[in-house]
This record gives structure tokens, sequence and C-alpha cells, in this order.
């Protein structure tokens, strides 16, 4: 998801998104641990979707000052 996407989004929305990613997340390390885990790269793309919600919840929290 890009970040253009993302500020496009209400606050309450990028909470159930960053919710989302979270357990998708603990999915991946808990597939990565059983060595069931068939996309490596995903693990990456959830971290940095997750790292992209809290940078534009920053923002957004930044500008409302």
């Amino acid at each position: 998801m890009k970040a253009v996407e993302l500020r496009k989004k209400k606050g309450g929305e990028l909470d159930k998104l960053l919710l989302e990613l979270r357990r998708e997340q603990f999915n991946l390390r808990m597939q990565k641990g059983t060595g069931q885990l068939s996309k490596p790269s995903e693990v990456a793309r959830v971290r940095r979707d997750i790292a992209r919600i809290k940078t534009v919840m920053a923002e957004t929290a930044a500008g409302k000052k």
C-alpha cells in the first residue's frame, strides 16, 4: 500500500488497518517459526506497510497540533 493511498483514509480506518497488519505479521512469524512460511518476502512487506501507516498517523497527529 502506498503512502498516498493511506493519507486519504481516516484515523479509524488506519487504526483498523494497522491492527489487521499486526495480526498478519504475527501469523507470518508463527509460520516462520514452524517452517511453513512459503513467501519470506511477505514478512518485509508487512513490516514496511506497518511503518508507512505509523508514519502517516504521526504526520496527521503533528498536523493537528
